[in-house]
């Protein structure tokens, strides 16, 4: 295997392995939605929640599971050692997929809660196995690369390849920039470059994440433009408990450091 190769396949997983931890993030977050509108009674906030999962899951979660076994599983299915893994994967897709279907077959917002509870459990159970054997799994292959396997299949990366800059398009002010144009890392806390994400998951990925983020840590939002716009959604979410700190502004790239500030109350 060459370097070029090995090189291209550990910048692949890295991809797949930050797509995952998105897709648990957002399903988290709507999770703690659910949960919250139904311990408060409001049955008209757990039915909007419900549509907004159901759209999620129909849009994100299994168009990434269909195109893993369509893409992944064949090649590492024909490894002995992973030939039971996979079967055991492919049987949490159907579970994924028969509580996706729960949940759009029922409107009562505690059987609505406990089958995403359930739901987020399996994933983050799938996700796991996934970033911890079957990606390093591909990765070593001397024949396989894992790069040229996810080439084109843009579920697998939560991406497609008209998702470049904006150019307003997503409604959000902003200039319109190159998905490749550099990105120094300036700090060393985490990045969420969402600049190959659709436009509109670009806010909800960026606040699950945010979500997730502990007193005094931070993460770097890596934007295709300055979001300004998401930068006062934020501000008005969190009421000063996330100082946004502008590392590069333009003009291809913006970045802003999010650091979650300790309660001095």
């Amino acid at each position: 295997m060459s370097h070029s190769h090995t090189t291209a396949d550990l910048t692949a997983a890295r991809a797949v392995v930050r797509h995952h931890a998105q897709l648990a993030a957002v399903l988290d977050r709507h999770v703690r939605r659910l949960l919250e509108a139904t311990e408060n009674s409001d049955d008209v906030r757990a039915q909007d929640v419900r549509t907004d999962l159901l759209g999620w899951l129909r849009e994100e979660l299994l168009p990434h599971a269909d195109a893993e076994e369509t893409a992944l599983y064949p090649v590492a299915a024909e490894r002995a050692e992973a030939a039971l893994l996979i079967r055991g994967m492919r049987a949490e897709h159907r579970a994924i997929t028969d509580l996706a279907a729960e949940l759009d077959a029922t409107t009562e917002p505690v059987r609505l809660a406990a089958t995403a509870r359930a739901l987020a459990a399996v994933l983050a159970v799938h996700l796991a196995k996934e970033n911890e054997l079957i990606v390093p799994l591909l990765v070593d292959a001397a024949d396989v690369s894992l790069a040229a396997l996810l080439d084109g299949v843009h579920d697998l990366l939560g991406s497609s390849k008209s998702a470049g800059g904006c150019g307003g398009a997503c409604g959000c002010g902003g200039d319109a920039a190159t998905t490749e144009a550099p990105a120094p890392v300036l700090t060393i806390d985490p990045r969420l470059d969402v600049r190959l994400l659709p436009h509109d998951r670009r806010h909800s990925t960026v606040l699950a994440a945010l979500d997730a983020v502990p007193v005094g840590g931070a993460l770097v939002l890596v934007a295709p433009h300055a979001p300004r716009p998401l930068l006062a959604e934020i501000e008005a979410r969190y009421r000063g408990d996330m100082h946004a700190e502008w590392l590069q502004d333009g003009p291809d790239t913006w970045q802003v450091r999010l650091s979650r500030q300790p309660d001095l109350a």
